[in-house]
């Protein structure tokens, strides 16, 4: 993505911030849905220069979902927050391009803890493994269970799967990718080299203390940072996915890692 496009989606990501650090009401959030569907849309713009047709499609689509958007926001924020949970998926899906053996494997296993392990807790599989209900489990899942659903026994199964999903997700972003694909991440090493070995570790266990304490003292305002802070890195993440579906940047030499980072499958 170029330079110019990369600050535009930076100061976006900004502005979403803003919103989630605004005390709750409908401004703020009718305001990110719109911030939000613009920054896919100037995605599509730009990744789709030249294609008018699919361009129009694209933006097309996007005002549809805007809309229902923006008439339902309750549940926006409920598929946004599990959504962004599964983006993983699909750049290791790219990702494995790369791999001479073991791809079939390693796909599925990724489909596994996306469509599978999911599909099982929302069906009641694993009922028998969840605690009963508190008054903060009650509260957690009105954020990651559709409305209409918040006052039966699935709640506790959105939240079980959110918290799976986001375990996950730390896992490929902080865990693997690193590891097993460091062509991934050596552009922002570059970019920022202090922040490489034990500094980064020093600096993510400072600040999950500083956080840790924030929610033990006052829980609504550590979530209500949490949430603003990785709602950055969500938006973020989306048009950069979608520049990657629409082939962007993602040439074999771009994405085929080396035999010494492939994967151990």
């Amino acid at each position: 993505m170029p330079s110019a496009s990369k600050a535009a989606a930076t100061r976006t990501g900004s502005r979403i911030v803003l919103c989630r650090l605004l005390p709750a009401g409908e401004l703020p959030r009718t305001a990110e849905i719109l911030l939000a569907y613009g920054l896919l849309g100037a995605a599509c713009v730009h990744g789709l220069r030249g294609r008018r047709g699919l361009c129009a499609g694209a933006g097309g689509v996007l005002v549809c979902a805007a809309a229902c958007s923006l008439a339902y926001p309750d549940y926006h924020f409920v598929v946004l927050a599990h959504l962004h949970n599964v983006v993983p998926l699909l750049f290791l899906w790219e990702w494995s391009r790369g791999l001479e053996q073991g791809r079939r494997l390693f796909r599925a296993v990724q489909c596994g803890w996306v469509v599978a392990v999911p599909g099982l807790l929302l069906a009641g599989a694993f009922d028998g493994w969840l605690a009963p209900g508190t008054a903060r489990a009650d509260r957690l899942s009105a954020a990651y269970t559709p409305p209409a659903w918040l006052d039966s026994a699935v709640a506790l199964r959105f939240l079980a799967l959110f918290a799976f999903l986001q375990t996950m997700h730390y896992v490929v972003w902080v865990w693997f990718l690193p590891r097993y694909a460091p062509e991934a991440t050596s552009s922002f090493e570059r970019r920022v080299p202090l922040l490489q070995g034990w500094r980064v570790w020093a600096l993510g266990l400072a600040g999950g203390a500083a956080l840790a304490a924030l929610f033990a003292s006052d829980y609504a305002s550590g979530k209500q940072l949490y949430a603003a802070v990785a709602t950055y890195h969500a938006y973020l993440e989306f048009p950069v996915l979608l520049m990657l579906v629409l082939g962007l940047g993602t040439g074999p030499a771009s994405r085929s890692p080396s035999p010494a980072t492939s994967a151990p499958v």
